[in-house]
């Protein structure tokens, strides 16, 4: 047992390490994320850009995993957003909307980011969906 006792307090090294390592990827999104006002640069449905429909509406993404949709600076929606670092994704709600809000209710597959920007995509039904978010 004493031969595998270094053996055992290395692999609980290697996971702490790794905990502690995805837990500071995820402050790091939720900071970039609830670090300013986001909104819709890009929303195409299959071929078709619909990203019009977005316009005016704005997004704060809040640390407790809410999202607000602002328009014409006043809530409209309250949605939850939740993300992931390991599978490079995000997920947003919102309950009861209406279009446009309700386009971004899915799982969406993030492709690309940066700190100021988002390109994700999703399949809705049969429609592809592709998305890019920019902070203001």
């Amino acid at each position: 047992m004493k031969r595998f006792l270094p053996f055992i307090l290395i692999l609980i090294f290697f996971f702490s390490c790794k905990k502690f390592i995805q837990q500071q990827e995820e402050n790091a999104v939720i900071k970039i994320m609830t670090n300013g006002v986001w909104y819709v640069q890009t929303y195409n449905q299959n071929d078709t850009s619909i990203a019009a429909l977005f316009a005016g509406y704005t997004f704060q993404f809040e640390a407790d995993g809410t999202v607000l949709a602002i328009k014409d600076s006043a809530t409209v929606a309250t949605g939850t957003w939740v993300g992931n670092v390991d599978n490079e994704t995000i997920n947003s709600n919102f309950p009861g909307a209406a279009i446009p809000l309700d386009q971004l209710n899915s799982l969406w597959k993030i492709t690309d980011s940066s700190p100021t920007s988002v390109v994700a995509n999703t399949t809705i039904g049969t429609d592809m969906e592709f998305l890019v978010l920019l902070k203001q």
